[in-house]
């Protein structure tokens, strides 16, 4: 009997031990290790903070710029999207954010954005709930060759010619 008791105590440690090496690797090792690829790749941002990131930041730009009243100008980054204004000059057209663990990449350059573009295999989208993919399944839902298959399909519906006359057409 004292021999059962002790392995169930050191499967039940081993598990407790694993859970808590994943649960540290997901909320900070990871987060790190982005952090300083993203550094050495010449992006600027802050500092990685425990478990939330710069949402506390974020929030309170929004709700900051939400409370002034806007100006008549056509600049109207710093009113709707303040914290990515904010983070572009602060840091420059290359930086990030944290939200959470998670790194937000803003790539202003038109030539590494059409690099980083071009390589549809190698940056995937967000999974998708599965009863989500069942219920809508379509262009936004594919990846890879399939979407470009389908990509081409519909790229001839928005034609400039083809949006005028229906843009027309919708007026009368």
């Amino acid at each position: 009997m004292d021999f059962r008791n002790w392995m169930i105590w050191f499967v039940f440690m081993v598990c407790l031990l694993r859970c808590g090496w994943r649960f540290l690797n997901w909320i900070w090792l990871t987060p790190k290790k982005l952090e300083k690829c993203l550094r050495e790749q010449g992006f600027a941002g802050n500092s990685y903070r425990l478990y939330s990131g710069d949402l506390k930041d974020l929030v309170a730009m929004s709700e900051e710029a939400k409370s002034k009243p806007m100006n008549f100008s056509h600049d109207i980054a710093p009113r709707v999207i303040p914290s990515i204004h904010h983070t572009i000059e602060k840091y420059g057209k290359n930086s990030f954010v944290w939200l959470g663990p998670i790194p937000r990449v803003f790539i202003m350059d038109p030539e590494q954005l059409k690099a980083a573009l071009s390589l549809y295999n190698d940056f995937q989208k967000p999974t998708i709930n599965p009863l989500v993919k069942l219920l809508f399944d379509g262009l936004i839902n594919h990846e890879g060759e399939k979407w470009v298959k389908h990509r081409k399909i519909v790229n001839h519906a928005f034609h400039f010619e083809k949006l005028k006359v229906s843009t027309n057409k919708v007026q009368q």
